[in-house]
């Protein structure tokens, strides 16, 4: 009986998850036919009244106020509210990612993203010097855009990214991001090979770096101590190739400004190879850094520190 139990149990998980996954398809298949400024605006303000009432708003002010302890419950509150409005501007430009890139350098303004004349030179040396790379990101602003700028001008890249737990979904992801993002990677037990016969062909790999490892290593984050995924400093040491920082900020008007840090030099021990910690350390500061900027972009509901931290 307990089999039987099991069994109607997964079936019925599988059943649901198939569901799940074709309403998820077909929401995106809708917004996509939609404007993607009035969506983004229309989201990110349904996501301001709805945020402040899920249990994950909770672990933001939590958040918030142990790293900007000096700050009022007012300005903790804006900063939590444009948190949300940004994620639900995520959540509408995510149907539309392959339309969002669009750069004139005659004419900027007239463009949604925006680039500084120091971020295409060094874009344009990666592109050029034949050399594989390690492309450090957060979850900041909309933090799928790095990857379709990289496509969009022919820069052999990877992207190392989470796949989703509903099948359906998954194949639709992969599906519709190969196109506008290269080759992407599973962070499953394959990916290390993979990633490493990507750095080997002289690709570009992009990993997110700012969430909660628990096999990782200690680095402090906003004055506390949580745990870093040492992957990309271990690909460095083991490629010695250069490592460098993108983010994407949210302007006004539905534009973007996209940002290629210079390379970001690793901690060495004695002997002069890499030292891990010291690497992730340098790394998660730049990431402090960024988000001090710009707060309210980032997505502090997600539990980047744990109680025994």
């Amino acid at each position: 009986m307990r089999r039987v139990v099991r069994r109607l149990r997964r079936r019925i998980k599988r059943a649901s998850d198939a569901l799940v996954g074709l309403m998820a398809i077909g929401v995106l298949k809708v917004v996509r036919l939609t404007d993607p400024d009035r969506m983004a605006d229309f989201a990110g303000c349904m996501m301001r009244g709805i945020g402040p009432l899920l249990p994950e708003n909770r672990i933001g002010r939590a958040n918030l106020a142990a790293a900007f302890p000096e700050k009022s419950k007012a300005e903790i509150n804006a900063i939590l509210r444009g948190c949300w409005d940004n994620l639900g501007r995520m959540g509408a430009e995510f149907a539309h990612l392959d339309r969002l890139w669009s750069y004139n350098r005659e004419h900027s303004m007239q463009g949604r993203v925006d680039l500084a004349q120091p971020d295409i030179e060094r874009f344009h040396k990666l592109l050029d010097d034949g050399k594989p790379a390690l492309i450090f990101a957060a979850h900041l602003a909309n933090w799928e855009l790095p990857a379709i700028c990289a496509t969009t001008y022919d820069l052999d890249s990877a992207v190392l990214y989470r796949r989703p737990n509903i099948a359906g979904i998954d194949r639709w992801l992969t599906e519709t991001r190969k196109a506008n993002m290269g080759e992407l990677i599973s962070t499953d037990l394959n990916a290390p090979r993979k990633i490493a016969e990507a750095l080997e062909r002289g690709a570009h790999v992009g990993i997110l770096v700012d969430q909660y490892y628990g096999r990782g290593v200690p680095v402090t984050f906003f004055g506390r101590r949580t745990m870093a995924n040492p992957l990309l400093a271990r690909l460095a040491r083991h490629f010695d190739c250069p490592i460098h920082g993108t983010r994407i900020v949210r302007l006004a008007n539905h534009r973007f400004r996209a940002e290629l840090s210079e390379e970001i030099k690793p901690a060495r021990d004695a002997e002069g190879k890499i030292d891990i910690a010291g690497t992730m350390q340098i790394i998660t500061s730049v990431v402090e850094q960024w988000i001090r900027e710009y707060p309210a972009q980032w997505l502090w509901m997600h539990r980047r520190w744990r109680v025994e931290d």
